[in-house]
């Protein structure tokens, strides 16, 4: 591919709607979805990313954003990070103005993910049949802007995550997020669970799914 090609990536939705998970929860939140991934979750709620997706080249992507008019992007999947061109398309909409989060299994370094994107990686649990999937070294390119979040579907899920986040004294590094499998874990189940320990982290409902159900393009 030569400088001139226009670069494409594969992707499965765009829409707009309100930020549901992480530090920015509660905003209006442009969502580029890419196709594709990795890892094959049990709790997974985007398994419809796993297909191939449909090619659209990153100017037109950049130019469905900003008919939006909303400054905050998220890059989610699937896992984004299979996908060489999503780096441009990282980088351009910074250089636009845009307030950019990226949403990663954890499993692809986030060496090449420019800096000023808030990376929000998610440490599979055990219960994600993908404990042993994340790479470590991504600790050295996280800051206090981003984001790690464990997924929690049981009490076994929430010791194992407790006990990474003590381990690598996670909340010295960057922002540390419990989340509640929806309609697996009850809110209150894990609620009380932090209560008792005190760890240093936030607990998060998927707000999205809150407003307006366990359904596509929200």
């Amino acid at each position: 591919m030569d400088d001139n090609t226009p670069r494409v990536l594969y992707l499965s939705e765009t829409f707009s709607s309100i930020q549901g998970e992480g530090s920015y929860s509660g905003y209006p939140c442009f969502f580029i979805r890419l196709a594709g991934c990795n890892l094959r979750c049990r709790y997974c709620d985007t398994s419809y990313t796993w297909q191939s997706g449909e090619k659209a080249a990153v100017d037109d992507i950049l130019l469905a954003w900003k008919k939006s008019r909303i400054p905050l992007v998220l890059v989610t999947g699937g896992e984004p990070l299979l996908q060489p061109a999503v780096y441009e398309l990282m980088e351009r909409l910074v250089r636009a103005g845009a307030t950019c989060l990226l949403e990663t299994n954890g499993s692809i370094s986030v060496a090449r993910v420019p800096f000023s994107v808030v990376k929000v990686l998610d440490w599979k649990t055990p219960g994600s049949g993908h404990a042993d999937s994340f790479q470590r070294e991504n600790l050295r390119f996280i800051s206090k802007k981003d984001q790690i979040k464990f997924v929690i579907g049981s009490k076994s899920d929430y010791e194992w995550g407790l006990n990474r986040v003590r381990e690598h004294y996670l909340h010295h590094m960057c922002q540390v997020l419990f989340s509640p499998v929806f309609h697996k874990l009850e809110p209150q189940e894990l609620a009380s669970w932090m209560m008792t320990d005190l760890p240093q982290a936030r607990m998060q409902l998927q707000l999205h799914k809150v407003l307006w159900g366990d359904i596509k393009g929200v």
